[in-house]
């Protein structure tokens, strides 16, 4: 088997895995690859574990604005790099550069391509309902996503699991999926053939997307049926968080973050979708398609989590309130 130069590009959580198994494979790291930190002034910059990770094991880490600029590219092209493994970076590699390497570019992705291609994989796969999931490392193309799938691992996702345990769980899958990958390039490119052609080509006629996440998409749409509610409770943690309101009183507004929910077996009796239907120690609301929504934990607006007992003891919350 060859031994690869590598450089590893990365930022989030998602790689870190990935990054510790390269270092125990036997292939050379020559360099990390990762986003710059800004933050305003007197802020702190956001978190970087890859950034952390690669500093504490000695490895040189490269922070180029943007990293298809002829100057970054020139930098990568310095390093004499075999092959670039991507995954969790926040930049679009441009065609130019994914040409920079004479065996490409491979990338880790948090789905079973080519269903969920984009930004928010493992959110969109709970929130879609999907019974199972799992890692494809593919070879990149321009094309976001749509590369030859080298590596499949699939995963069945749980009844109650929120997308940082899957993505958790995810993230030790693809570091063992990216590893096998590099194997089968090493051994294609000892053996004296092309790497061009590893992989089985997806069809686009399956591909589905899952768009980055905004905040409007946490806010309750309660004419859904419960199912889909709880499912997107799991899906937005820890952000933008699953919120509704209701209309207090004195007419002021308050924003209620559900923190853990369950579909209760009952029918809602014929209720309007958001209609608080007991507030007993806990809180039952209409949902769509006549189900039942139970709210076992929220956090109120300006306050801590509690349970919906401890909020009930001094909320206005009360039967026949409409949420959203």
């Amino acid at each position: 088997m060859s031994r690869l130069r590598i450089v590893v590009m990365g930022t989030g959580p998602f790689a870190v895995p990935m990054l510790a198994a390269l270092r125990r494979s036997g292939h050379e790291i020559v360099a990390v690859v990762t986003r710059p930190d800004h933050a305003p002034p007197g802020r702190r910059p956001a978190p970087n574990p890859v950034r952390d990770a690669a500093t504490t094991a000695g490895l040189a880490v490269l922070d180029p604005e943007r990293v298809n600029d002829p100057a970054a590219r020139e930098s990568l092209a310095a390093l004499g790099a075999d092959l670039f493994v991507v995954c969790d970076y926040g930049q679009i590699l441009s065609a130019e550069l994914l040409a920079v390497p004479p065996l490409g570019a491979i990338n880790l992705h948090g789905s079973l391509l080519p269903r969920h291609r984009g930004a928010a994989p493992v959110q969109w796969a709970i929130r879609s309902g999907d019974a199972e999931t799992g890692v494809s490392v593919i070879r990149m193309t321009p094309a976001l996503d749509a590369g030859s799938v080298i590596v499949a691992r699939p995963t069945a996702i749980g009844p109650r699991e929120t997308a940082p345990e899957l993505e958790a769980r995810l993230a030790l899958l693809g570091a063992d999926a990216v590893t096998e990958a590099i194997e089968r390039i090493a051994a294609t490119t000892g053996a004296g053939q092309s790497v061009g052609e590893l992989g089985v080509p997806q069809d686009p006629a399956l591909a589905t997307r899952a768009p980055r996440l905004t905040k409007a998409e946490g806010i309750v749409d309660w004419s859904l049926p419960a199912v889909q509610i709880e499912r997107m409770r799991r899906a937005l943690e820890p952000w933008p968080r699953t919120t509704t309101t209701f209309t207090r009183d004195d007419g002021r507004t308050q924003r209620l973050v559900l923190e853990d929910v369950t579909i209760a077996p009952a029918a809602n009796g014929g209720a309007d979708p958001g209609t608080v239907l007991a507030t007993d120690g806990r809180i039952t609301v209409a949902c769509g398609e006549g189900t039942v929504l139970e709210i076992h934990r929220l956090v109120p607006e300006g306050s801590r989590s509690m349970s919906a007992a401890d909020y009930l003891r001094g909320s206005p919350l009360r039967p026949g309130l409409r949420l959203g």
